[in-house]
């Protein structure tokens, strides 16, 4: 019998790897760790039955695949404002409020030594996943991602080699090309540089150095908040009307990665000389003409999964 320890030893080298593949398939960080360590009992439980004919890898993700595809039978997916088919906002109008009942894209951390060169967790690609049947997610990103033979998924899915292609053909055509060879990495100095005036820009409330940041057709979004906003001007009209533009001191911001993207962690203080509150994770899809995307994902219990203290 195999003990706990040699099980261990064995599979947590690959933990890491897996806890990004169950976020690219469920969209969650909570439920990417919840489904890992599923993983792990399922897995430590029937080691003993492990008989080696594939690599200890591809078995744990056998289980780690079918586990999210357990996860996901019940059919919702994690959509991001700009993804529910509503116009955008308009700035002059109040601003709807949370929707918090619904689930809700998560970010993922990025460490700072981790440096995926096929960017893939870029927030784009794990939003354009969402939109796909479960079936057709798991096929893509076996395939596509981690360049599973077509055999090896077809045995997993309990289908045939013929429809474990289709399943993919019908996943490429509705993502379609989601490249983004414009999207600077986090470590580019021009994404560091933009990344710094815009912390700058917020530091001095400074709206017009906001603007000057921002790409013409640049989008803006804030789940749980449904209302997203698109165009320099009317982010810029939106922004102008918040209140730590009036009040700057009342906001804290850390540099940080999420996505393989440039992140900002958020803190705010709810009076003068009080204690600074986790308020959002934004991450930004930053290029050579400024910053083209911005998700505010504004839900503190995420702080921890980024190493992140909820007070400063």
């Amino acid at each position: 019998m195999t003990s706990t320890e040699d099980f261990t030893r064995l599979a947590d080298p690959f933990r890491r790897e897996l806890l990004v593949h169950c976020y690219r398939m469920l969209g969650s960080v909570h439920d990417a760790e919840d489904t890992v360590q599923e993983t792990f009992l399922q897995a430590w439980r029937a080691f003993d039955g492990f008989e080696g004919r594939s690599s200890l890898r591809t078995w744990l993700y056998r289980i780690a695949t079918r586990a999210c595809l357990k996860a996901l039978e019940k059919g919702k997916r994690r959509p991001l404002p700009h993804g529910l088919g509503t116009a955008p906002g308009d700035p002059g109008e109040p601003l709807a409020g949370p929707r918090r009942e619904m689930l809700w894209l998560e970010p993922f951390p990025t460490p700072a030594e981790t440096v995926d060169a096929r960017q893939t967790t870029r927030l784009a690609l794990i939003a354009a996943l969402q939109h796909l049947p479960p079936r057709q997610r798991a096929v893509l990103i076996l395939r596509d991602v981690l360049m599973w033979h077509a055999h090896e998924v077809a045995e997993l899915l309990d289908i045939t080699v013929a429809a474990t292609n289709s399943l993919l053909q019908r996943a490429r055509a509705h993502v379609g090309d989601l490249s983004q060879d414009d999207v600077l990495e986090p470590a580019d100095p021009g994404a560091i540089a933009t990344v710094e005036r815009l912390v700058r820009a917020f530091e001095n409330a400074d709206n017009a150095a906001l603007m000057r940041l921002l790409t013409d057709d640049a989008v803006w979004e804030m789940p749980p908040i449904p209302s997203w906003f698109t165009g320099r001007a009317a982010i810029g009209r939106f922004l102008a009307n918040l209140g730590w533009c009036t009040a700057p001191d009342n906001v804290k911001f850390a540099r940080i990665r999420a996505n393989d993207q440039p992140a900002l962690a958020w803190w705010l203080r709810d009076y003068e000389g009080g204690l600074y509150h986790a308020h959002c994770i934004e991450v930004l899809t930053v290029t050579a003409d400024g910053v083209k995307h911005a998700t505010s994902f504004m839900n503190p219990e995420l702080f921890p999964f980024f190493g992140l203290p909820m007070h400063k």
